[in-house]
């Protein structure tokens, strides 16, 4: 009686576009052999999973994406550090189009529009 169900909402499937694989690559790989420090790498690398995670599990909890407006606000932004998580919401799937690093001109995440 005192107790409530939890309801569970829906979990969307997370699929990482090529440019999105290699801004990850590419971020990890900087801090890991140029900085050379390889554990803040992986901290690094494993924070922006977290944020994929917590991305699958409420899509819409985070802003949406100034540079790329649209009616249905599918175009979201999720902030892990100093990179912004670029993503887009669909039916059933979010796709991760890209990371961008805060300090980035906006006109790198208008390109991000166009990957697929």
């Amino acid at each position: 009686m005192g107790k409530q169900k939890k309801t569970i909402g829906k979990t969307y499937k997370v699929r990482l576009t090529l440019s999105a694989q290699q801004n990850i690559d590419e971020i990890t790989g900087y801090i890991a052999f140029i900085k050379q420090q390889p554990v803040n790498a992986l901290k690094v690398g494993n924070s922006i999973f977290a944020i994929f995670d917590k991305i699958a599990l409420n899509p819409f909890s985070f802003k949406e994406c100034e540079q790329l407006p649209t009616k249905t606000k599918i175009y979201r932004q999720a902030r892990c550090r100093s990179w912004y998580i670029i993503y887009k919401i669909l039916a059933n799937e979010i796709v991760i189009l890209g990371l961008i690093h805060q300090s980035r001109k906006p006109a790198g995440i208008r390109a991000l529009r166009k990957i697929k």
